[in-house]
């Protein structure tokens, strides 16, 4: 069999992080057996479902680095992706095929009537759910200016079972479901219609999606059914949970994946965090996205749910900061650097933030704070309350002393910083963090900061004169 999977959004929002986890799922086991990964919008609640919705979705994919297979306008009419709002002329079609073989018919109960029958059922105590008043009923019977839907006509005895990768075997008994709506009587489809007919018309072999979906799956294997269509493989994933155990939510912190981007996460490390929610490979945490290709699968997933942990993120994004190329983690910190300064670094300013990287990174976990660690190198920051309990009078004719020798070198350097200020506090019987400490927080109005011998050697001799000018007064 030729993998064929499809992730497949409603564009009512953002791309949120469990959508997210759904998508990798997809996106990792369609390249691990070399199969296709398509995208679908199921589009056809047109009152939330807007453009803007689809492009967001559609950038945090490819942020993500999940690249699609059906990337081609001239196979989705005009778009990069299939609409399932253009395909309802499909849908309407294949509810009129089952009414043509018996496994759908018309139902002519009206609003009043259904909602009579749900409080009936509710006062009674019964499950609240159609009870196939017109199931076997012609026609002719049909009240004047009700416009029908159209039901399945589901077997009421047997059941319906599900061999799920990920939960095994399922069952669950006919007569627990009912007579679904396939078709409004506006004539547009319902998402079960829609959800099936798109999933067999795109030659999906198998649906990998958030298990409170499961229900729906019951009902859709029924239509697979009644129009004698195979059916795909299913994998139910478990739901991501907040740290407290209940189902993540905004309250939890940041639910929609361009959070995280703003916050400055790295593509990289969310895949590798979304993979070990619910799958594991021994005891491996670092993965990476080649080792993830070739070794996912789904005897990997556990069935409980996981719980979202940011501390690990953190963790984890720290790893990928540290490992990737300078040039490269410039270019996309310059963005938060514009952001907190306000303007764009010249081409001087850029090469000063790439040659104080090497001393950022092993201190930070997300872009944002590189940004915010090497701002003191643009702009004169005021004194934090650290920094100013530094700066002692004491320490301040320390470093008017300083400021004479540093005039005085022929070198400015780390080696020479260091070389007269381990001198000075020698001689004045003085820890080298005595004089040094005041010194950082001269420059960078911080009481902690990168290595300040290199830090105001990057600065340079005019600059760091200038600042503890500003202090020694």
């Amino acid at each position: 069999m030729s993998v064929v999977v499809r992730f497949a959004p409603s564009p009512t929002g953002y791309l949120h992080i469990g959508g997210a986890r759904t998508a990798l799922f997809n996106w990792l086991f369609a390249r691990h057996h070399g199969g296709q990964f398509l995208m679908r919008v199921e589009d056809t609640d047109r009152e939330r479902s807007t453009p803007e919705s689809v492009g967001v979705i559609l950038d945090g994919m490819r942020w993500l680095g999940f690249e699609w297979d059906n990337d081609d306008p001239a196979q989705n009419k005009g778009k990069n992706y299939y609409s399932q709002f253009d395909m309802c002329a499909r849908h309407a079609e294949v509810a009129h095929q089952m009414l043509a073989n018996g496994t759908a018919y018309y139902c002519y109960a009206s609003p009043q009537e259904l909602d009579a029958m749900r409080a009936e059922q509710k006062a009674k105590g019964l499950p609240m759910r159609y009870d196939g008043r017109w199931r076997d009923r012609p026609a002719s019977d049909a009240p004047a200016g009700v416009k029908p839907v159209i039901r399945l006509k589901a077997p009421q005895t047997g059941e319906t079972i599900v061999n799920d990768l990920v939960m095994g075997s399922v069952t669950v008994q006919n007569a627990q479901l009912d007579d679904m709506v396939l078709l409004r009587g506006d004539g547009t489809p319902t998402y079960m219609l829609a959800v099936v007919v798109d999933d067999h018309d795109m030659g999906i072999t198998h649906v990998i999606r958030g298990d409170d979906h499961f229900t729906n799956t019951f009902r859709q294997i029924q239509i697979y059914k009644a129009m004698g269509w195979d059916q795909p493989i299913f994998a139910h994933l478990p739901l991501i949970h907040g740290p407290d155990g209940a189902k993540f939510s905004k309250r939890h912190g940041a639910p929609a994946v361009s959070d995280y981007r703003d916050m400055g996460f790295l593509p990289e490390a969310i895949r590798n965090y979304l993979l070990r929610l619910c799958w594991s490979h021994g005891d491996d945490e670092i993965i990476s996205t080649k080792q993830a290709i070739e070794w996912f699968d789904f005897g990997g997933v556990g069935r409980s749910p996981a719980r979202f942990d940011f501390a690990k993120l953190n963790h984890l994004n720290a790893h990928y900061i540290n490992e990737m190329d300078n040039k490269e983690l410039v270019t996309l910190t310059l963005p938060f650097v514009t952001k907190l300064l306000g303007y764009e670094l010249n081409a001087d300013q850029k090469a000063t933030l790439l040659a104080a990287l090497p001393d950022i990174k092993p201190r930070v976990q997300r872009l944002t704070e590189i940004a915010e660690a090497a701002r003191f190198y643009f702009e004169i920051l005021d004194l934090d309350e650290k920094a100013a309990k530094l700066l002692t009078p004491e320490a301040r004719g320390y470093l008017l002393d300083l400021a004479t020798q540093i005039k005085m070198l022929p070198v400015f350097s780390h080696e020479a910083l260091e070389e007269i200020f381990r001198a000075y506090a020698e001689a004045k019987g003085l820890k080298l963090g005595a004089v040094a400490q005041p010194f950082r927080a001269a420059l960078t109005g911080r009481a902690v900061s990168p290595p300040i011998f290199t830090a105001a050697a990057l600065l340079g001799r005019d600059e760091a004169l200038k600042r503890l000018a500003r202090v020694s007064l």
